[in-house]
Order: C-alpha cells, then structure tokens, then sequence
C-alpha cells in the first residue's frame, strides 16, 4: 500500500505570540517549532500502522524552506520510509495544496492522508484542495479507517453522531482524534532518520490566493469575578451585560 502523509510545521503550543512588520507577519523570533500534532499523531501513526499490517511504504512531504528539515527528521524517525520537501515558503492553503497535488500526481497512491487541521490557523483546508486536484474522492473528518482489500471503512463523527462510511481506493482523507495513538521515536529511528534521505523538490509556478491585511491578537480575558450563591440577581446581569451569553 502506498501512502503519503502531509505534515507541516506549526509553533509549539508553549509559543508567546507576536507579530511584524504592522501586524502582517508572524514574529517567528525564538519560536520552538513541531509537526503539527493531528499530521503527526492521526495520519502518521495511522498510516505507520496501516503499512505495518498490508505491507507498503509511507512517504512524507511538506512544503517548506531549509530550516523544516528538522520536522522532517522528526517524522523520519516515528517511522516514515521516505520525505519530501517542496522548497517554498507555505504562502496559503491553496498554494501548498497544488504544491502536494503536482508530488502526488507523478506516484501511484492508494491514500492520501493530512491532519484534520493545524493549530496555526486552523483552516482545514489543504485536504479538500488535494483531493479536487489529484481527482480522489475526500471524506473529512475520520476518526477510525480500516483498509480491507480496495476499500476503506471509516468512521466520523459529526454532531454528536457517529457515521460509517464506505468508499474504494485511492482516497484522500482528513485524519481526526480517535484514528491513532501518539507514537514516540526510539533511539533506533532517531539514528536512521539522521541518514534518511531528504527528496527536495522544486515548487510549480503557483501563485497563492490570499494575502495577510493583519492579525489581532484576542482580547486579553479579564479577572475572575465571584458572585454570592444567593445573588442570582447579579449573576443574571453580568451574563446579560457583560458576557452577553443570555
């Protein structure tokens, strides 16, 4: 079974954020960067598993510069067999989407699997863009997938309801929480991704589709309020006033 796995590189969660240039950049000054915990702990591990029981390879890609090796090696080291890096700056969602779609267009892929959504911008996006470029079916968001023969069984689970789908091969899908469990390198992967060969690509003349005007960082939350039990009164008129939730 041949598989492709999309990560990207997100900031970790610890990350004090900030922004340049009149707020159109994001400060990327002693940011510590990680794989992208739903392309990593679902698709990865999912795929890693799914390869381990049908037999195949996985193969890795991100679109990204130089300095994303090191997620790269990370991803080598959970047990990806082969990465590649498209060497561009991931500009928007639509420009790393054709980015990946013209890779996976010159292989053979039975799937095609990327994390629900990054916790960067949280746009869930590129799986969608993939799957109309390359001409695969998509289902999103999975949370169980089975591979039996030349079709797929998932499940997702939508609005509190749980749905059973079923759909052949090739398919791209969008791995949710539920689809695998987080897998930590050992020292053996860890030697072998450092020697692992990088495949780095150049990117298609693709233009992306959206420009940063700004960001705004969220109000800061303001303190804790305590509210007498026995005043419901007040507590009515802060919810109404203040919280504007009733």
């Amino acid at each position: 079974m041949n598989i492709l796995v999309c990560i990207s590189k997100v900031p970790d969660t610890t990350t004090k954020i900030s922004f340049t240039d009149n707020n159109t950049k994001f400060n990327t000054a002693g940011v510590q960067y990680i794989v992208n915990p739903s392309d990593e702990w679902y698709a990865l591990v999912r795929g890693l598993e799914l390869k381990e029981a049908l037999g195949g390879s996985v193969t890795i890609i991100t679109v990204g510069l130089a300095e994303d090796d090191a997620i790269i090696r990370k991803a080598l080291a959970i047990g990806a067999d082969e990465a590649v890096r498209v060497n561009a700056d991931p500009a928007d969602s639509y420009f790393v989407a054709a980015q990946i779609a013209a890779y996976a267009k010159t292989k053979n892929f039975d799937l095609i699997l990327t994390g629900k959504e990054t916790i960067d911008h949280n746009n869930a996006e590129v799986g969608g863009m993939i799957a109309e470029m390359v001409g695969m079916e998509f289902v999103s968001p999975v949370n169980k997938l089975d591979v039996n023969g030349n079709v797929a069984r998932m499940e997702s689970e939508v609005g509190g309801a749980t749905f059973v789908l079923e759909a052949e091969l090739p398919l791209v899908i969008s791995a949710a929480k539920g689809m695998a469990d987080q897998r930590i390198p050992n020292m053996r992967g860890i030697m072998a991704a450092r020697t692992k060969p990088i495949n780095v690509v150049e990117p298609q003349g693709v233009q992306p589709l959206v420009k940063v005007a700004a960001f705004e960082m969220p109000p800061a939350k303001a303190g804790v309020k305590m509210i007498d039990p026995e005043n419901m009164d007040e507590l009515v008129q802060l919810l109404h006033n203040e919280a504007k939730v009733i």
